[in-house]
């Protein structure tokens, strides 16, 4: 069965997915991979083969030998084969979904069962964006100092907020949790926020907070 939630892309009950922790992808967010596994090279071969051509992101629990239960299904909107025989690819963000029972094919990559009725919304544009873009912009430009990254701080001012808010989560550098938090935040808005409170609380733990991660 397949559910069409769009005029562009149909959403199917099955499809593959690839757990890779630290690994972020969103609405509207793109995401590169290089894969060489033999079984994740035979996953892109089966997708390409699909009109939809879609593999979903799930996010593997930290310590334990399962699966957090919402990932986001992305196109792939790039792909390159290698000399060595290793594809690169580049996951365009479609929507999350809630996963269901998975097993393993022939190929060893897993086929799982997907529910996307819950986040019909992101296959429509935004309806809300970053409510404070000033003290956002003012805890990025104090976070990327701290971690001594670059950034044209002029592009990033006249990107759109889904864009900033995208690459914010998917590039910064943190928990496997927080990273999962972001997936499932509902809205721009609460994303923006957990963003915001992320920073801030690495800023805290640098100056020697008392709540630093052990």
């Amino acid at each position: 069965m397949t559910k069409k939630m769009d005029d562009n892309i149909n959403l199917p009950s099955q499809i593959p997915i690839f757990p890779l922790p630290n690994a972020l992808l969103l609405p509207g967010g793109q995401l590169p991979l290089n894969i060489f596994e033999p079984r994740y090279l035979a996953m892109v071969d089966d997708a390409l083969g699909h009109p939809d051509r879609l593999i979903g992101m799930v996010q593997p629990m930290e310590e334990q030998d399962n699966l957090f239960g919402i990932g986001c299904a992305g196109r792939i909107g790039y792909f390159q084969e290698n000399d060595d025989g290793r594809y690169m690819i580049a996951l365009n963000g479609v929507c999350r979904f809630r996963l269901g029972g998975h097993d393993l094919t022939e190929s060893g990559y897993r086929l799982a069962d997907v529910s996307w009725d819950e986040f019909a919304a992101d296959m429509q544009d935004p309806l809300e964006g970053i409510a404070d873009r000033d003290r956002m912009f003012t805890i990025m430009r104090r976070y990327f100092a701290a971690r001594g990254f670059d950034a044209d701080w002029d592009q990033i001012e006249r990107s759109e907020d889904e864009q900033i808010l995208n690459t914010l989560a998917m590039v910064c550098p943190f928990e496997v949790a927080e990273k999962q938090a972001l997936l499932e935040a509902d809205g721009m808005a609460r994303r923006a926020d957990l963003l915001i409170t992320m920073m801030e609380m690495a800023l805290h733990e640098d100056d020697g907070g008392n709540d630093a991660r052990h």
